[in-house]
Parts: C-alpha cells; sequence; structure tokens
C-alpha cells in the first residue's frame, strides 16, 4: 500500500496538453497561412519571409529565458502567454488573403511567436520541477507528442478548416479556443519552489547564469551539450522528402500523406515509445540506440527497390524512428539538467540542437547533388554513425577521468 505521505506525481500526458498550442503556432503559420497565400498568387519569396518571422523567435529565445525562471510564476507566465499566442492565431485570420495584408500579418506573427516561446518555456520549467527522475523519459516522450501533435492541428486541420468554413476567422477562432482550453491541465500541477530566487532581481539573474555554468560544466551536461552539435538522429533527410520523392516516383497525394498528418501521427507514436524506453535503460544508452536504428532506416531505404510503396514504407519508419530520437534527447536533457533555472537551461539546449538539423538537412541537399538518393541517404547514415563514435569516444573519456574530477 502506498504511503500517505508519499508524493503524488501527475501523469506526465498533462505536458501533452500544455505544449500543444506551441505546435499549433508552428503549423498554423508554416502550413495552413503559407498555403493560403502561395495559393493566392503571392510570390514564395513572400510567403518564406513570413514563416521567417515567425521562426526567428524560437532561434534566440534561450536569451528572454531567465525571465521566466525569475519573475512572476510559471503558470502565470503560461497563462498570459496562452491568451496572448491565442489572440494572435485569430488576428492572423481576420487578414485578407493578399499581398497587401502581408506587412502587418508579419508583425503580428512574430509577436504571436514570441509570446509562445513564453509559453513553451513555462512548460519546459514545470517539466524539470514536477517530473521525477523515474519518469522523465515518458514525461519527455508525452512532450514531444504534443509538440508534433500540435503541429499537425495547426497545420493539418487548420487547412482542412480553411477550406471548409464560410470565413477564415472561424477556422483562426477554433484554434484559438483550443489552445486557450490546453490551460486546463494547469490545476493538475503543483506551482514549483524555485531554488534560484534571491532578495533581489540582480541577484535572481546572478544564480540563473551561475546554475547554468554548473551545468555545463558536470558531466551529464557537459555530455548534453557535446550532443548538441552531434549529427545524431536530426531527422534531417525528413525536411527532403518531397524535394526527391520522383526519385521513388511517388504521388504528390503520396508525399502529402507521409510528410502531413500521417508522418506526425508516425513520430508522436515513436515519442511515446522513445519515451518509455528511455525511462527503462540509461538514456545516453538509449539515444545512441535511435541514432543507430536511424542510420540503419536511412541505408536500408537507399538499398531498396525505387518504388511508391518502398517510399511509404521506409518514410514512415523514418518517422517512427525519429519520434523515438526527439522523445531520448528530451529525457537525456532532463536528466542532465536537473531543476533551477529550467527554463533557461532546456532553451539553450534546445536552440543549440537545432544547429545538426540546419547543417545536415543543407549537407543532405548538397549529398543529392552529387550522388543523387543513393548516396544522400548513405552520407546521412555515414555521418550519423560517425557522430555515435565521437559521443562515445567522448563518454568513455569522461568515465575514465569521473574518479579524478569526484
Amino acid at each position: 500500500m502506498r504511503s500517505l505521505d508519499a508524493p503524488r506525481h501527475v501523469h506526465p500526458s498533462v505536458f501533452m496538453f500544455l505544449i500543444l498550442p506551441f505546435g499549433v503556432m508552428a503549423g498554423y503559420v508554416q502550413v495552413a497561412l503559407a498555403y493560403l497565400f502561395s495559393q493566392a498568387g503571392i510570390p514564395i519569396e513572400q510567403v518564406a519571409a513570413l514563416i521567417a518571422a515567425g521562426i526567428l523567435p524560437h532561434t534566440i529565445k534561450f536569451a528572454w529565458a531567465p525571465l521566466v525562471d525569475s519573475t512572476l510564476t510559471r503558470k502565470g507566465w503560461y497563462l498570459i502567454a496562452s491568451v496572448v499566442s491565442a489572440a494572435g492565431i485569430l488576428a492572423t485570420a481576420l487578414f485578407p488573403i493578399k499581398a497587401s495584408s502581408l506587412p502587418m500579418l508579419t508583425v503580428v506573427v512574430l509577436v504571436s511567436n514570441f509570446a509562445v516561446t513564453f509559453l513553451g518555456m513555462a512548460t519546459d520549467s514545470l517539466m524539470a520541477y514536477d517530473t521525477p527522475p523515474e519518469l522523465k523519459g515518458r514525461a519527455g516522450g508525452w512532450f514531444q507528442a504534443g509538440n508534433l501533435g500540435g503541429s499537425g492541428i495547426g497545420g493539418g486541420a487548420g487547412l482542412w478548416l480553411v477550406q471548409r468554413l464560410p470565413a477564415p476567422w472561424m477556422t483562426g477562432a477554433l484554434l484559438a479556443g483550443a489552445c486557450l482550453l490546453c490551460c486546463l491541465a494547469l490545476p493538475f500541477l503543483p506551482e514549483p519552489v524555485s531554488t534560484i530566487r534571491d532578495s533581489t532581481i540582480l541577484k535572481t539573474f546572478a544564480n540563473v547564469f551561475k546554475d547554468l555554468w554548473q551545468v555545463a560544466k558536470a558531466r551529464m551536461g557537459f555530455l548534453a551539450l557535446f550532443l548538441c552539435f552531434l549529427p545524431i538522429g536530426s531527422g534531417a533527410a525528413s525536411n527532403l522528402w518531397s524535394a526527391v520523392a520522383n526519385d521513388w516516383r511517388a504521388s504528390a497525394d503520396t508525399v502529402a500523406l507521409v510528410t502531413g498528418v500521417l508522418g506526425g501521427i508516425l513520430m508522436a507514436a515513436g515519442c511515446l515509445v522513445g519515451g518509455w524506453i528511455c525511462d527503462r535503460m540509461d538514456r545516453k544508452a538509449a539515444y545512441v540506440l535511435y541514432g543507430v536504428l536511424q542510420a540503419s532506416s536511412a541505408i536500408g531505404m537507399a538499398l531498396a527497390p525505387r518504388t511508391e510503396p518502398m517510399f511509404i514504407f521506409w518514410t514512415c519508419l523514418y518517422a517512427v524512428i525519429t519520434g523515438l530520437t526527439y522523445a531520448g534527447f528530451t529525457a537525456f536533457v532532463l536528466e542532465a539538467m536537473g531543476t533551477g533555472a529550467a527554463a533557461t537551461k532546456y532553451n539553450v539546449f534546445a536552440s543549440l540542437s537545432n544547429v545538426p538539423i540546419s547543417y545536415m538537412t543543407t549537407l543532405d541537399g548538397w549529398a543529392y547533388t552529387r550522388w543523387g538518393a543513393h548516396g544522400m541517404l548513405n552520407a546521412e547514415a555515414a555521418l550519423g554513425l560517425l557522430g555515435m563514435v565521437l559521443f562515445l569516444a567522448l563518454l568513455a573519456a569522461v568515465n575514465r577521468f569521473k574518479p579524478a574530477a569526484a
């Protein structure tokens, strides 16, 4: 029988609901709005600039993450960000789909995405504080499943609705309302007591950066930082499926399916499985295992016949494994960073983790231009395996000097 004094922990699925609006915002701008403006004859260059405006706050969000660690409460930040970002989604749906709307719409998208970064930071911090060590893997899995699922809702469902409802504002209102409903998950979580707040804001900020430095120089923190730059489990090839689909003679409908709703569902499922596994084995080993699986799937796709059924099978398998790697990375980071300045620390790791996705996508494109799809997939697998060798070498070196460091 469980003791009455034993701490109670919420189910990790709470974090899936809390992070959903974060994904909805990204999917709505990058898929639904982008499609509507491109179909209206707006040059792709201008549509890309709108998408870039939404991405910009997410690339530098670590710069204002200390505000969440130092001021207000996590739930307070979540509520404020939820209201502002939901209002932003609704506002974007009120603009006419024409070129003259783009300047003001770009400002709204920028502000909305700035606001939703605070929602993500509040969720990151609540997850770090309110998840016990034995559940960090599952928490990471549910968290990433919500992020990916929200993107599918904002993009796929948003586009489906806007094509069928009488007025575009109705889609914005439905998505904004759904995002606000996610606040109902907050009462299930206790507001954490900060371990870094001090008597003055300056001392608190000093504690934030001291905590960040302590994690960076610790064994697990250093390994996590090193991992951020390695091409392990980046999932970069999925960014190019639509560009290389002709090699497998895949139709436009097939590409839309595997890169859209089906791909999102499979990645979310992979996140849940990956998080569950991470709670049952060493999380570093789990992440390396996921990297091996992703490299193997790339090699398998390179060797398989170039047919549409093979394209569907391998891209779907790749999506599941990418979900495993997302969950594995989040679980590893949660274990490495602890609590303290959780919002700042998590967002430093999250921002840095975009580096290999960016350079691997570029390298995959370069390899395809020179050696075709076969060379692209083999190059990604080779670089992923090289990254694993580097990580294991560093892990062995760190373990060798661990007694001396202690």
